[in-house]
């Protein structure tokens, strides 16, 4: 089994994560403004918990988005950082899947709308259903106003909201069976969708591990939003 090490920003959470015979060890600490300064040595502790190196490990996840702009920017940064430095691939894997990863082992949810909150009276959302274990998109992911995701999605019923995007509840207009809008996506989520990944070859070098924003106008003042 692969040995990964995968790791998390793009929220107001801070993770790391070993993907380690067959099973994962999960530092989480919730820390807005404060990842530049804790993620290294968050990764520096849980090696040294296992007994491991960088160099030891078979590659590197990260959380690639969507998600704050520079929480996504300083987890690619780091796992480009880290993979070059070991020579090792990289596997980016989608924040609102590790939502949807976490509704699944967490609540049991077979089907969970993942969704975030993009600021600006937007969120990034997608669908998943489980496969085997693995939760799978469904169509794509968005980012939107609440309003506008989309109510053309059979047994909605049965679904489950996952993320803080769903503390817009009230303006989403799907019956969701259970919401949970407190998550946010942990870097064990990401390891076991990386472990996934790495045994059908899904990997990339570490200059082609790029961040997914969704939205294109991040950079854009108060008064032109």
């Amino acid at each position: 089994m692969p040995r990964i090490l995968a790791l998390d920003t793009a929220t107001e959470a801070c993770s790391v994560a070993v993907y380690l015979d067959g099973e994962v060890r999960e530092h989480f600490d919730i820390i807005p403004r404060q990842h530049s300064q804790r993620i290294l040595p968050m990764i520096k502790v849980i090696l040294a918990e296992h007994g491991l190196s960088v160099t030891a490990m078979d590659a590197i996840a990260f959380g690639r988005g969507p998600g704050a702009f520079t929480g996504v920017r300083i987890a690619t940064g780091i796992a480009q950082g880290l993979a070059f430095a070991a020579d090792l691939p990289v596997i980016p894997v989608s924040t609102l899947a590790a939502l949807s990863q976490l509704g699944l082992r967490q609540y049991g949810a077979q089907q969970v709308l993942a969704a975030i909150d993009a600021r600006m009276s937007e969120i990034y959302q997608a669908c998943y259903t489980s496969d085997d274990g693995v939760m799978v998109l469904q169509g794509s992911e968005q980012v939107c106003a609440p309003e506008a995701v989309s109510a053309a999605m059979p047994g909605m019923n049965s679904w489950v909201g996952v993320g803080t995007g769903w503390q817009y509840r009230d303006r989403i207009a799907l019956a969701v069976n259970q919401c949970y809008p407190d998550e946010l996506p942990h870097a064990a989520d990401i390891a076991l969708l990386a472990s996934v990944a790495f045994a059908s070859g899904d990997v990339v070098a570490a200059e082609q591990a790029l961040p997914v924003y969704l939205r294109n106008d991040v950079a854009k003042k108060k008064h032109e939003r």
